[in-house]
């Protein structure tokens, strides 16, 4: 049987109010939030080829797997990368998270 964990998005567009869902361990962050229709952009379909599921992790970096180098590659050329940004199509969840959903707006679709 698989573990359940919470997920806490919350948004910056100033207009969407945070949002606490039900994960299944070892989906992702991308997949859970399309799951109960969270608006994620992503442009590749989930296959990090792209930045456009860019995400902040708030709470539970240590939940999630390892950053690969693929991922730091594209996570470079996304809006406002910090030290705690992830793509969420990467991020199998293995734990309870907060994410943090950047402004969608400001996409570029890279």
């Amino acid at each position: 049987m698989s573990k359940k964990f919470k997920v806490k998005f919350k948004f910056e567009d100033g207009k969407t109010p945070e949002t606490v869902i039900e994960a299944t361990q070892g989906d992702t962050i991308l997949d859970t939030a399309l799951d109960k229709n969270i608006e994620l952009h992503h442009n590749c379909g989930g296959v990090c080829a792209c930045s456009t599921c860019h995400v902040y992790i708030e709470q539970g970096m240590d939940f999630l797997p390892e950053i690969s180098d693929s991922e730091e590659n594209f996570i470079d050329r996304a809006v406002n990368p910090k030290l705690n940004s992830r793509l969420a199509c990467q991020c199998e969840i293995n734990g309870d998270i907060t994410v943090i959903i950047p402004d969608q707006s400001v996409h570029l679709g890279h």
